[in-house]
């Protein structure tokens, strides 16, 4: 028997000739040795032990920096509430809401949120205020529907100019061929295919209204392009209803000089707080979602 030490761990480490020949002097061996392989096996499993670590620390990581990031939120929207609120619902909401209720009544002011929300995203124009007008008048229920008939107007007037403008825009898209990999996702596949895509596109920070032109170019379908716009749309609608409404309670309780009280304070920044979480929570899943369907387009390619 002899000894060998072993530079992996530096230990030293038995090895064991069994003798398996006859009476031959000069019989066969075979050793029996601790050898390289099992101490490799011994780091792989640290390896594996070691990176499973590292993605819990990060999960946790993770949490906690979206944990802060909602107190952060929440104390911003108490500050606003208490001071820089009041100054401007003053100074501007106030005056505004009192022109438009003055002027307008409520069927013109429904006829004037479908126009602009109809109208805006042909024009290269955010939409975003009419929807707070929407939410400020309207509330949840015929807020919704009204934004939600208009915005499919919106997101199709785009479509078929883009469709005259085909080539250029298709030009435009071979320059910047980076961005462009996640537009032509959306062109790609059978039916169901499309209509994911559109919809994560809508959700993920993709400028919308420069997708509106340019989705033709990728090919995508009419259909699918529409229904997964309008779904991935339902989020940010939602969001902006909440925000025109309250904007509305603000300004309602800045005019009677009166303040909000404690329930309603929590109310309105566990609001704020669970808007902006949803806005967050469906940004980073449709971006994930995206990169996934990226990578196994490339998958496919190869």
């Amino acid at each position: 028997m002899t000894y060998y030490e072993e530079d992996c761990r530096g230990e030293v480490v038995p090895e064991l000739g069994v003798r398996i020949g006859g009476d031959d002097v000069n019989g066969d061996y075979v050793k029996l040795r601790e050898g390289q392989g099992d101490c490799e096996d011994g780091e792989g499993f640290g390896d594996t032990v070691e990176s499973s670590c590292t993605r819990k620390r990060g999960s946790l990581w993770y949490w906690v920096r979206l944990v802060l990031m909602l107190a952060c939120l929440g104390l911003l929207a108490a500050i606003c509430l208490k001071w820089v609120g009041p100054f401007f619902m003053d100074k501007e909401i106030i005056p505004i809401i009192n022109w438009e209720t003055a002027t307008f009544s409520t069927p013109v002011l429904a006829v004037l949120v479908f126009a602009s929300v109809a109208i805006f995203p042909t024009l290269l124009l955010p939409s975003s205020p009419s929807m707070w007008v929407a939410g400020m008048t309207f509330g949840y229920g015929f807020g919704f529907l009204l934004i939600i008939s208009a915005a499919s107007v919106g997101i199709s007037l785009p479509y078929f100019i883009g469709s005259l403008f085909y080539h250029k825009i298709q030009g435009w898209l071979e320059k910047y061929p980076k961005k462009a990999s996640v537009l032509r996702l959306a062109g790609e596949g059978d039916w169901f295919h499309q209509f994911r895509a559109v919809t994560l596109i809508r959700v993920s920070p993709f400028p919308y209204i420069i997708y509106n032109y340019c989705a033709v170019a990728s090919n995508v379908k009419y259909g699918p392009y529409l229904l997964g716009s309008l779904v991935g749309m339902v989020p940010e609608i939602f969001v902006t209803i909440y925000t025109g409404i309250l904007i509305r309670t603000l300004a309602d309780a800045s005019h009677e000089h009166r303040g909000l009280s404690a329930p309603q304070i929590i109310v309105t920044v566990v609001g704020f707080c669970a808007a902006a979480a949803t806005t967050i929570f469906f940004t980073a899943y449709a971006k994930r979602k995206l990169t996934e369907l990226q990578r196994e387009d490339e998958l496919l390619l190869h």
